[in-house]
Parts: structure tokens; sequence; C-alpha cells
């Protein structure tokens, strides 16, 4: 693992007011990247750590490599705290309602009075505009922004399975971070950086936006489309298993028809370029399908990796944990989770000079880093028991 003194953004102190995805994602880059990432919770904690269902693990998978303090910022002396902090920071990340931060006197403009070099990363549902009112959430924006039109069958729109502008956004939050950090070399001023789910959404499904400018024709949602390849599908085959095949050029197609013994339909002149067998889907797939429903999935696996020819298992997620492949190079790291038991987390999916970028810190607990960072900034040990006592912090 890269030392931490050598990881690209050591040195730089982030202070972040974040919770749920989207601006937790932004920290843990900047964390995994070497920054010092400083989560400001509320008393009782950050309330991702107390989700049930499809959040029951955003806390350990989004607060790795950053230490915790514990203020009430309704507070004024919490508020006091929390700026003896920004003054040392070289960026803010918050993911607030609009106007939160500012009721707070912790808003950008508020704060670059104080620190014209202060980098302020804002996590929003929309940037500002017509929608900027609204409350946004991944499936909102999903529904308004085509992606669930796409993702769902027709009629019926579907969210993506993970959250996709959540996760996307803060990375977008970061990247923006970096890019004015490298500004503020140049120029000795920080800005302010905003990022949004509804304009992250628009970046995903501008693909299809082009589809129809470039064609004329709006795109069909992805399990009614007309696909650019013959094969390219989900096959079901021996005791139920399924598996997705791909034939993507005429090449694959020949390796592809001598594999599993389609001399009929290699030497079929309607089937002999790609989009020959695009046009033939409709009768060609159900022989597809008949002639490669004897195979178990673990011998068609076989051929096609043999033959290098794309195909996928389709695989739960509960089942990545045991992927032999994420395992042997190191993509799993040792996490402690909101119970204190110990799991594994996908890291970045990324190397640096050939290493993975580790776990330094595991997701605090709450309040855990309270008493040395309020020494940091000046408080005596008297005054950290008298902010405690009062709940102004805790730790």
């Amino acid at each position: 693992m890269n030392p931490p003194d050598k990881l690209p953004y050591a040195g730089v102190r982030v202070v972040e007011f974040t919770h749920m995805v989207m601006g937790p994602t932004c920290g843990m880059l900047l964390g995994d990247l070497g920054a010092e990432v400083i989560k400001v919770e509320p008393i009782a904690g950050d309330d991702t750590r107390r989700l049930l269902g499809s959040g029951a693990g955003f806390f350990p998978t989004f607060n790795r490599n950053k230490k915790s303090i514990a203020l009430d910022l309704k507070q004024p002396e919490g508020v006091e705290a929390a700026l003896r902090l920004i003054a040392t920071a070289d960026i803010v990340s918050e993911n607030f309602k609009p106007g939160t931060m500012k009721k707070l006197g912790l808003d950008y403009e508020s704060l670059r009075k104080l620190n014209p070099r202060l980098i302020y990363v804002s996590h929003k549902g929309f940037l500002p505009g017509p929608y900027d009112h609204r409350t946004a959430l991944d499936e909102v924006v999903q529904m308004m922004g085509g992606l669930a039109y796409m993702t769902g069958r027709v009629g019926d729109p579907l969210r993506a399975g993970t959250s996709v502008n959540d996760i996307m956004g803060g990375m977008f939050g970061a990247i923006g971070a970096m890019a004015a950090l490298r500004q503020r070399e140049r120029t000795g001023k920080g800005c302010e950086v905003q990022s949004a789910l509804f304009e992250n959404n628009i970046f995903l499904v501008a693909q299809h936006m082009m589809q129809f400018a470039a064609t004329g024709k709006a795109a069909d949602p992805m399990p009614s489309r007309i696909s650019a390849w013959g094969i390219y599908d989900v096959f079901t085959v021996k005791d139920g298993e399924q598996i997705f095949l791909a034939v993507v050029s005429d090449k694959q197609w020949a390796i592809f028809c001598k594999a599993f013994g389609l001399d009929e339909m290699w030497a079929d002149p309607r089937l002999a370029t790609n989009n020959d067998r695009v046009l033939a889907r409709e009768w060609m797939m159900p022989v597809l399908r008949s002639r490669l429903a004897d195979r178990s999935a673990a011998e068609l696996s076989a051929v096609f990796e043999e033959n290098e020819l794309p195909f996928a298992p389709i695989t739960k997620p509960q089942e990545l944990f045991d992927d032999p492949h994420l395992n042997a190079t190191g993509g799993l790291a040792p996490v402690r989770m909101n119970d204190g038991s110990e799991s594994r987390v996908p890291l970045m999916p990324f190397t640096l000079g050939g290493e993975r970028l580790g776990i330094r810190q595991q997701p605090p607990l709450i309040g855990e880093h309270t008493d040395e960072l309020l020494r940091e900034v000046g408080y005596s040990d008297a005054q950290i028991g008298a902010l405690k006592s009062r709940a102004v912090a805790r730790g």
C-alpha cells in the first residue's frame, strides 16, 4: 500500500458536513487519495449509521479514511468549534438542503470572507435554476431525467439497481475539488464547486439524447431496444441457469459457430454479417437458444473463455465477496461495520503506481476524534469537558 505521506492529496484537509451517499462519496474519494477528512456529525451521530434495508451498508461503504467530530451546530459554541476547524481546512464539503448552511453561517459567501483560499463543495439536487428549490433524491432525478425510462420496460419505469447519481455526483464533487486545488495553485484563490444529482443524471443519459439527435429516432428502453449486435443476450440454459453471451463481430461469429458446431448457421448467407444477424434476430435467436439450452452455464463459460468470446455469469451482489478476481487482486479490504463486526468492502476501482488505494482509517465511531481535533484548534481539556457537559460536543 502507498505510504500515507506519498499519496497525492496528503497534507490537504477536508472538513465535511455530509450524510447519506453523495457528500460522503466525495470525502471518501479524497480520503482514499490521502487527504485528511474530518466528518462533522450531530451529537447523536450521522443518521446514516442507523439506516435499515437498502441503506444498512451506506455508512461503512462511504466513510472510511475519515475522522469524526460530533458537534451540536444548533448551539453557538458548536458553530464556533466548527469555524475553528474550517479555519484549518483547504476544502469544506456539504450536502444539506439549500439554505441550511447559510442559516448556520457556514455557507460559502460567509466562509470565503474568513478564508479566500477556501474551496467549498456543495452537493445538491439541482444546480442553480428553476428546479433548485425542489427536494431531490436519486430516484427522483432518475425518473425525471430519463434514466428510469431507459432502464425499465416500456410503460414500467425502473430505477437503476444502485445509487448511481449519488455516487457519481459525489465523484464529480471530488473532481471539482481537485480542479479547484489546481486552480488555487495558480491564482492563490479558492472557489465554490457545485455538483448536482439531476445534472449528473443528464450526463448519464446524454448518449440516448444524442442518439436521437443523430438519427431522429427516440432511444428505446434497454429491455426493448434493438441491439447493435446480433447476439447480445441473457440465455436460460441447463437446470434453469442463466448466462449472458455476446458475439459482436463477424470474426467472433466465425469462432462461435466453429466452437459450437453451428456449421449450417455459419454457411447461411442470411447471417453473413453482424447487421444481417441483427435483422435476423427474430428467427435466429430461438434457434440459438434451443441449440444451447442443454448445456450448463459452466460449460458455456468455459467454451467462451477458451475462445476469448464475451460472456458473464448472472451474479448476485452478495456472491461478489467470493469472486476470485476481486480477492486475488486485493479489490476488497477489511472494514468495520456499524455494529462493530468486520466485513470487506470494495476499494476504489483503479490503481496508483500499480497499487490499490487501501483503508488507512476505519469508518469512525461517533465523535471518535472529537478530543484530538478540539485540542488541535486550541481548546483546553477543561474547555472540552465543558462542551461535552453541555452536549455541545461528544467524544
